[in-house]
């Protein structure tokens, strides 16, 4: 027998489902509850509302954990690549060697942009941010790519799908050059998906460019640890614009644009120039009193997370790779060193620890991005570019599942009642 839950209104009674994920808490059918008592939930920003059914990601922010299709993202992380990542997330199991390998080789024949976009590129200022950049581009692509639009044919769907995932690296590299007058750099196809990353944004035509093996598996961890997270705004926001049938290139640019909200895909960036902003270890001791200053709007950013109350376990990896960069690189910058040691006190001080604010992945991304070379402008485009994937494969569930119906909140009137017009002479 289903269980249910019983609502009383107005003296009434009405019993609603209650479904049973594979794990997780459960959740109320409501969707005949307007039907039968013309009523709504009132849920601002949807937090306490199930809007779809997933097999992709699920996350569980008490006990720190993240799961891709059913595995932990520390293994991911550690143990994959973010093409099998991408595959897993597109498929639903792990590829086997054959299967990884044309998959790969599909991605990589893919990468390279349609020539003419080269002149879109040249139509915004030189000063425009990559993520404008990248949402006018990614809109674009619709008008490049007809034989991929159709979104009612699986094959098409499956070519938009990979098309996205391959070009947006070249997209991200290309509006780097552009914002620092270098030229284009074509994708080599000799490189893996990461590399050929970094190769078309730090190399140059002038000389080869030899990708850093440290480097290339830090950036692939930080795409694996970005590819996907459950329901957040630019996942929303991309299975809202395709409940419509807007075409997948339409839906990616509107989940880009999400993106660049600083509440959402800006918090690495928040966290270094706070960072900078402390600027030496020695004055760590004074932003940490105004932290904990519930009278001082000073915020350290990069520790807590929205949904994890506990570790975050994406930031676990990060921790390693830090080290691992820095090392690489031979790093030596006091903002660095004021990272490491606010890190040291934050995993210590009891306040934090009392109060769950253990440093995020956003905290170590940007540091790692900057070691790398990456200006903070760009922090917020390679986000876009990991999470890609995700996007594309919640859309593609989304176009699938039977019960999705076009996106439609509702509202709780606050307004003014009816009222006749007058005429501008009377009023």
């Amino acid at each position: 027998m289903t269980d249910a839950a019983k609502l009383n209104l107005a003296d009434k009674s009405f019993d609603y489902p209650v479904m049973h994920g594979s794990v997780g808490p459960d959740v109320i059918d409501i969707r005949k509850m307007y039907g039968q008592t013309g009523a709504f939930t009132y849920d601002p920003g949807f937090t306490s509302t199930a809007s779809c059914q997933s097999k992709l990601t699920y996350i569980d922010g008490d006990e720190g954990v993240l799961l891709h299709r059913g595995y932990p993202i520390g293994e991911l992380a550690e143990q994959s690549s973010f093409m099998e990542v991408c595959y897993l997330l597109l498929n639903g199991e792990l590829p086997n060697a054959d299967e990884l390998a044309t998959f790969e080789s599909t991605i990589t024949r893919h990468t390279m942009l349609h020539e003419q976009l080269a002149t879109f590129f040249r139509g915004f200022r030189r000063d425009a941010h990559p993520m404008a950049v990248m949402c006018g581009v990614v809109g674009a692509l619709s008008a490049f790519y007809h034989d991929s639009t159709d979104i009612h044919d699986p094959q098409q769907r499956m070519i938009a799908s990979h098309r996205l995932i391959a070009k947006m690296p070249t997209i991200a590299a290309m509006a780097y050059k552009y914002s620092v007058g270098q030229p284009f750099l074509y994708p080599d196809n000799s490189l893996s998906y990461t590399g050929n990353f970094l190769r078309m944004t730090f190399g140059v035509p002038a000389e080869p460019y030899e990708v850093n093996p440290v480097i290339e598996k830090a950036m692939d961890r930080i795409f694996i640890l970005h590819a996907d997270h459950e329901q957040n705004a630019s996942t929303s926001t991309v299975r809202l614009a395709g409940s419509s049938g807007a075409n997948p290139f339409a839906c990616i640019a509107a989940g880009i644009a999400c993106l660049w909200g600083p509440a959402h895909g800006g918090a690495n960036e928040a966290a270094l120039n706070m960072l900078h902003e402390i600027g030496s270890v020695d004055r760590i001791p004074e932003f940490i009193a105004r932290a904990k200053d519930k009278n001082d709007p000073f915020r350290l950013m990069g520790f807590g997370h929205r949904v994890y109350k506990n570790y975050d376990p994406r930031a676990t990896v990060m921790q390693k790779t830090v080290r691992e960069v820095f090392d690489a690189l031979n790093v030596s910058d006091p903002v660095f060193d004021v990272a490491l040691k606010l890190e040291e006190i934050a995993l210590n001080d009891p306040y934090f620890v009392e109060k769950k604010l253990f440093p995020n992945v956003d905290f170590y991304s940007g540091v790692i991005l900057s070691a790398i070379g990456f200006p903070t402008s760009m922090f917020t485009a390679l986000f876009a570019l990991a999470r890609t994937v995700g996007w594309v494969a919640q859309w593609n569930e989304m176009i699938t599942d039977p019960d999705q119906k076009i996106g439609r909140p509702r509202q709780l009137y606050t307004g003014p009642t009816q009222r006749s017009y007058a005429p501008i002479g009377e009023r």
